[in-house]
C-alpha cells in the first residue's frame, strides 16, 4: 500500500500548477483509454478536480483521487502556453 507522505507530494505537487491547463489521460478498464484536455480546478484531501470545456459553453467537472495518479491509472501532462498558428 503506498505511504500517506507519497500522495501528499502528488498533492502538493499539483497545487502548485491550479488553474493551467493540463491533458489527462485517463484507463477506464477493458482498453478504455480517454485523453482529454482541461484546467485544474481545485485540490481536496483525497481528490482533485478537472474542468473540461464542450466548446458550447457548458463545463463538465471530472475528480480523480491521488491514488489513481500513483498507480498510473491517470497520468498527467502540463500544457505549454504556445501560441497555435490556424
Amino acid at each position: 500500500m503506498a505511504s500517506k507522505h507519497t500522495l501528499d507530494d502528488i498533492k502538493r505537487g499539483l497545487e502548485k500548477h491550479l488553474g493551467k491547463d493540463i491533458v489527462v489521460r485517463a484507463n477506464k478498464g477493458r482498453k478504455k483509454i480517454v485523453t482529454r484536455e482541461g484546467v485544474l480546478e481545485c485540490t481536496y484531501p483525497s481528490v482533485f478536480v478537472v474542468a473540461y470545456s464542450d466548446g458550447d459553453d457548458r463545463i463538465t467537472r471530472v475528480s480523480y483521487s491521488y491514488a489513481d495518479v500513483l498507480t498510473s491509472n491517470v497520468q498527467l501532462t502540463l500544457v505549454r502556453n504556445e501560441m497555435k498558428y490556424a
